[in-house]
């Protein structure tokens, strides 16, 4: 046997890791040696001091060339397809007894690949990243990595004590994507990526879709246990098409799950199972549809508060593991709530071990950073019109949707996905061809997001965080819409809080505040939000954004509430906005539950209890929630008080399927710190309407001006209405009234 059966230059490129297919030196060949037809076992591994390759024709060793760590041996009767082990000693003193994975052959088919590249393959998790499968009839992990601009990768781990040449991976063809099949890889096993770049660096990468990652600081990914997860949430999945219909009430409770309560014990973060165990019941006495959790991927800074995220298809380990989050997840849905994830495809972190210059080369991201570079968070801008790019977020969201059974996603950031000038000045950013400042690449991602989910995933909440006037945001795609079920109604928030802040003194100068809204109320199906936005950086909480005194702030925080609850729309709110949390919202504190077990929590006890009321009411009143995206649900009976701050107007539910009748709701809000007797509305029908929630109820710790229960419509003609009510209106203050007909 010759020195060296392989050339210098090949054995360089061995030692630099920078073969695009090392498969074909190493492993087990068929070779003429002197003549003669022999089989070539060929391990490279500089750690080696002695290798040994056992076959069916016994134990032959292997030389080791020049002492580079290239061990070869010839074998005799050279068989199509050898079967063997390699027994090396380490120079540490260990042994070590394993399969090569270069015995095996590759395992991505050209199908796979082509879906890949053109941004297709919907179920992604499957293909790339850690995988276990058996392949040739033996059980391992199959790791696979788009690097399209790498000059070599290989997958380096606690199971192979972080060597680089132990499992270098081959390129499959132009596709972009190297793989290696690896034996012998346990579950709960971390790794990365060691990506040689072109131009000479060796970088340490996380899998981009890793399903499991270690709790930062370290930034490794973990092979996931293979087990299955046995969903035992048949039922609610049964329902989900009822739950989440149009015309279903949606009352969401958005919570950070980290910092929504502590454990008894100190800071730490809650685990999914003492969630499990706390949140679920609270948020199902208190009456919400939905919980919906700011940002579970991983991410390495805790105050991003999850919207910089590195492992998009690791949930953070923060909470605990995948099978973790899956069991409270189906803790929820047998709990009659549905979850929705916070999703962020709009950017990503410059984080050296995530996605960012991935491969050398800004691979997920735009290069030019007038499209790449956002101006206001520091990240990396997603490139929409590369079909890898554009396929790896969209089986991304529906790996949550499916894999998790989530319910809905909650898209961050849609405004800055849309527009190539969001926060950019003049020479900053690049139009279109056209001209426009619209990201035509990105409007066809979220069509294609969309489309896809509606096709696999039919009846999730897909929900869109987009502030501005895009139009058709949330029409049908075959409409030229980009088909959400949702918009958050920023603008509604926005110039209801502006118009809270003002002292009632002067409300009447800016009523506008409360009316303009409905003037594009129904263009879209809006969601109304009061998110977690609103409460930190300075904003101040709820009840310190109203004028007044205590009393005056709460009660002023309560007509908010019902205000809300009115307005056509789904709903949801900030967690601790329920129950009055003084303080800003900290991602290192936890809400403020003393302030409801104090003696002077009466306030803080009564809102609380008015938000239970509230969500039921909302739940079971049809007329509140059945035609929240329509014209036909609601109607003005006067906008017009200015000097009173008062207003008022109707819902109205479907018609009732038995007599053409619909279930009317009248609502009637005094904004104004004056209480107001013999008050007079107009209503469209005769009969007694019940007073079914007074924000000033003593319960709720208001004053107790109200209406003993109800009022009987009299013939009174009033604001078009052939018949009109006589009510007292409480200061600062709100009334749903239920018609109960004649």
């Amino acid at each position: 046997m010759s020195d060296c059966l392989i050339p210098p230059h090949e054995l360089s490129s061995l030692e630099s890791g920078r073969l695009a297919d090392p498969f074909e030196k190493l492993g087990y060949h068929r070779t003429v040696d002197q003549g003669k037809t022999s089989g070539l076992v060929r391990i490279f591994n500089p750690s080696f001091r002695s290798v040994e390759i056992e076959h069916d024709g016994g134990v032959t060793p292997c030389i080791n060339n020049s002492g580079t760590g290239c061990f070869e041996a010839l074998l005799p009767n050279p068989q199509e397809n050898l079967v063997y082990r390699v027994h090396a000693n380490l120079y540490s003193g260990e042994s070590v007894d394993y399969r090569d994975p270069y015995a095996f052959p590759p395992v991505l088919g050209d199908y796979d690949l082509h879906l890949f590249n053109r941004g297709l393959h919907y179920r992604l998790w499957e293909k790339l990243g850690a995988n276990f499968i058996e392949h040739c009839g033996i059980t391992g992990v199959h790791f696979a990595v788009w690097a399209p601009n790498a000059q070599g990768v290989a997958v380096i781990g606690d199971f192979n004590a972080w060597n680089n040449r132990s499992h270098m991976m081959r390129k499959s063809g132009v596709s972009g994507v190297w793989e290696i099949f690896a034996p012998n890889v346990h579950p709960h096993a971390s790794y990365k990526f060691l990506i040689q770049t072109s131009n000479g660096e060796s970088i340490e990468k996380m899998d981009p879709v890793a399903r499991e990652t270690e709790l930062r600081p370290r930034t490794a990914g973990v092979i996931t246990d293979p087990t299955p997860h046995v969903w035992k949430d048949q039922a609610w999945e049964s329902t989900r098409h009822q739950v989440q219909s149009d015309s279903a009430p949606v009352c969401v409770y958005e919570v950070h799950p980290g910092s929504w309560k502590h454990r008894d014990n100190g800071n730490d973060f809650p685990t999914y199972v003492e969630l499990a165990a706390e949140l679920v019941p609270y948020v199902r006495d208190m009456g919400y549809t939905h919980l919906e959790l700011m940002p579970i991927q991983e991410h390495p800074l805790d105050e991003s508060w999850g919207y910089q995220v590195t492992g998009y298809y690791s949930p953070t380990r923060r909470y605990g593991t995948p099978e973790a989050l899956k069991t409270f997840i189906e803790t929820c849905h047998n709990a009659g709530i549905g979850v929705i994830l916070d999703w962020v495809p709009a950017h990503f972190p410059s984080d050296l071990h995530g996605l960012d210059a991935f491969d050398g080369t800004q691979l997920y991201a735009h290069q030019d950073p007038r499209k790449g570079q956002h101006p206001e968070w520091g990240t990396r801008i997603f490139n929409y019109g590369r079909n890898e790019v554009s396929g790896f977020l969209i089986a991304n969201a529906l790996y949550w949707l499916e894999e998790f059974h989530a319910d809905g996603l909650r898209v961050d950031a849609v405004a800055s996905m849309l527009y190539l000038d969001y926060a950019r000045r003049h020479g900053e950013w690049e139009p279109e061809a056209d001209g426009s400042n619209v990201n035509r690449a990105a409007v066809e991602f979220l069509k294609h997001l969309n489309a896809v989910v509606a096709e696999r995933c039919p009846n999730r909440l897909i929900l869109a965080e987009e502030s501005s006037s895009f139009p058709g945001v949330t029409h049908p795609l075959d409409k030229n819409g980009l088909g959400f079920q949702y918009k958050w109604n920023l603008g509604w928030m926005h110039d209801f809080l502006s118009y809270l802040a003002k002292d009632p003194l002067f409300r009447h100068y800016h009523q506008d505040l409360l009316t303009f809204e409905m003037s594009y109320a129904f263009s879209e199906r809006f969601m109304l939000v009061l998110s977690h936005d609103e409460v930190v950086h300075g904003k101040g909480s709820l009840p310190n954004k109203m004028p007044g005194d205590f009393w005056q702030k709460f009660a002023n925080v309560r007509t908010t509430f019902a205000y809300m609850y009115a307005h056509p729309g789904k709903k949801l709110h900030f967690m601790g906005l329920e129950f009055g949390q003084l303080s800003e919202w900290n991602v290192k504190g936890q809400l403020d539950w003393h302030l409801l077990e104090s003696s002077g929590g009466e306030m803080h006890r009564g809102l609380q209890a008015m938000m239970r009321d509230l969500n039921h009411l909302y739940r079971n009143e049809r007329a509140l929630h059945e035609l929240d995206s329509a014209y036909e649900g609601f109607q003005w009976i006067d906008f017009r008080d200015r000097d009173k701050n008062i207003i008022s107007f109707l819902r109205r539910s479907k018609t009732n399927g038995k007599d053409s009748r619909r279930e009317i709701v009248v609502c009637v809000f005094n904004f104004s710190a004056v209480p107001q007797h013999g008050y007079r509305i107009g209503v469209p029908s005769p009969g007694h309407y019940e007073e079914i929630l007074n924000t000033d109820s003593e319960t709720y710790g208001g004053g107790n001006v109200g209406n003993l229960g109800g009022r009987n419509a009299e013939p009174v003609p009033m604001h078009r209405f052939p018949h009109s009510l006589e009510l007292s209106l409480p200061p600062l203050a709100a009334l749903y009234m239920r018609l109960t007909p004649e």
